[in-house]
């Protein structure tokens, strides 16, 4: 299937790894432009250069904290004045989350709370609000937030939140929007395979007494489809709602986590 993304440009935070370099790849792949985002320069650089000799599109990083305003508002001027417009935004830079046991009522801090919305809700909602005017003004757009699986589920209260909040974000900006024919949608990830799972495995294992083996088959076993999600897969859930041929779905979240035994989504 064509996606028809040849030519478009796209900004994807937390591009230089993990779930946002999958999307970033993908994106150039299918002939988009990408501006990859995220703090580390050299790391951005790195993966640009590989993403632009793959074929396809062109990719070129920018380096940004979007827990900043002027950094932000800074990074749109720039994706811009480097490729004229921007048609896509995918919303991924967070604070890693399911890596490590989540603290319990009496061990949130005020301090973490708030670093996680400020990255992950008020960063997507930064990026936002520089990207609509260029959108508006073309008359056209698609943002992309990936939120998680959090967003249904008790056990993390903070990625519970903070997810919820991705969630009225995207609607939000759906609702609002609209007129102006730019669309919003929010991608629930569940656990998902990136460079940094290996690590997360070993350390499991090693605090459970129990085999690497063991624990990749224990996070299988949460989903219906009994293996780990890759960031490449959710890469081509995004690519597909980031696309023309995606006209149908607006304001939605999409849970893309190999699905949840048991629940009932409606």
């Amino acid at each position: 299937m064509d996606l028809e993304l040849k030519g478009k440009v796209a900004v994807v935070t937390g591009g230089s790894r993990g779930i946002g370099l999958a999307i970033g790849r993908l994106l150039a792949a299918e002939g988009a432009n990408v501006a990859l985002v995220a703090r580390d320069k050299a790391a951005l650089d790195g993966v640009a250069a590989q993403i632009s000799g793959q074929g396809g599109g062109t990719a070129k990083g920018f380096a940004c904290d979007t827990t900043d305003d002027a950094a932000v508002k800074g990074m749109v001027a720039d994706v811009v004045a480097a490729f004229a417009r921007v048609d896509i935004l995918v919303n991924c830079a967070a604070k890693p989350s399911g890596q490590a046991r989540p603290p319990t009522l009496g061990e949130i801090t005020t301090e973490e709370f708030w670093d996680h919305m400020n990255t992950k809700v008020m960063g997507y909602l930064r990026t936002a609000r520089e990207v609509a005017p260029y959108m508006i003004k073309q008359g056209a757009g698609r943002i992309v937030n990936i939120s998680g699986l959090g967003a249904k589920h008790v056990g993390t209260t903070i990625g519970s939140i903070r997810n919820v909040g991705v969630a009225a974000l995207t609607k939000n900006l759906a609702d609002e929007l609209a007129p102006h024919g730019i669309q919003a949608v929010c991608v629930h990830p569940g656990l998902v395979r990136t460079e940094a799972t290996p690590g997360v495995v070993a350390a499991q294992a090693k605090a459970q007494g129990v085999s690497e083996a063991e624990i990749e088959k224990r996070m299988a076993g949460r989903n219906l489809v009994k293996k780990l999600i890759t960031a490449e897969e959710i890469a081509q859930v995004v690519a597909f709602l980031a696309s023309p041929k995606a006209i149908a779905i607006n304001g939605d979240a999409i849970p893309s986590g190999g699905g949840t035994p048991g629940s009932i989504y409606y």
